[in-house]
């Protein structure tokens, strides 16, 4: 603000106050939030992708930087990633150039699990917890966000934004030396995955899409496949750190 911003208020399904918001504006950040409490998240991520699109047709901006995901080249079959799909094919159809930022896996999503660690616990969504993964820090989502606002792509692009690869057993072990104790690593089978997520609280329909993605994971659809990439280098020990710290 001191810079000079104007802070505006929108929500994303309004399409009109959005448009109003940007017009005018050389770029725009824009990402789909998940929403656990909706009761169709397909619905809800199309209702949110028409709002946006007709807002960035309406406004004529001409460069949108968008938070998408590895795997959101495919259609289907990728849980809620799908929906991404239909967001970065919606803005490209607008006409603006479009920068698609696909993440792997955020290395934040281990806060998703203290809880459980907390008890000595470290339950694993995948065939095995032995597998190296790029694990991006949404610090480095950030500022690689931030580069290609200010130096936008002449052209519609896809980059894959790929952090430091780690195994669960070794995020399980970087977690459990930041808590003071060591973390029995559960490897839980797919048929469990649905059940696990529902127990710790998630409606039906969410878990089964949470589990989808898991299985989309195992068989290799979220890797990356984007136009090119950029590697990025947090280190897990810093964000857990930082989670820990909040």
């Amino acid at each position: 603000m001191r810079q000079g911003a104007e802070a505006r208020v929108v929500d994303l399904g309004d399409r009109a106050a959005l448009r109003d918001a940007i017009t005018g504006c050389d770029g725009l950040f824009v990402l789909l939030p998940f929403d656990l409490t909706v009761d169709d998240l397909d619905a809800y991520a199309d209702a949110v992708t028409s709002s946006v699109a007709g807002a960035v047709a309406d406004s004529g901006i001409s460069h949108v930087v968008m938070l998408s995901a590895g795997g959101a080249d495919l259609p289907h079959g990728t849980g809620p990633i799908a929906g991404l799909h239909r967001m970065e094919q919606a803005l490209q159809a607008t006409g603006t150039v479009l920068t698609a930022l696909r993440s792997g896996h955020f290395q934040e999503k281990v806060g998703d699990l203290i809880a459980a660690a907390r008890a000595g616990v470290y339950p694993v969504f995948a065939a095995s917890a032995d597998v190296p993964l790029p694990m991006v820090a949404t610090r480095d989502l950030g500022a690689t966000a931030a580069r290609a606002l200010v130096s936008p792509d002449v052209a519609s692009t896809s980059i894959d934004v790929v952090g430091p690869a780690y195994s669960e057993r070794e995020v399980a072990t970087v977690l459990g030396a930041a808590l003071g104790r060591e973390l029995e690593v559960v490897v839980l089978p797919e048929d469990a995955w649905a059940p696990a997520l529902i127990d710790a609280g998630f409606r039906p329909h969410v878990a089964e899409s949470l589990a989808e993605l898991a299985r989309a994971d195992e068989r290799g659809m979220l890797a990356p496949r984007g136009d090119r990439a950029v590697r990025v280098e947090t280190p897990i020990e810093a964000t857990i750190a930082g989670l820990l710290a909040a």
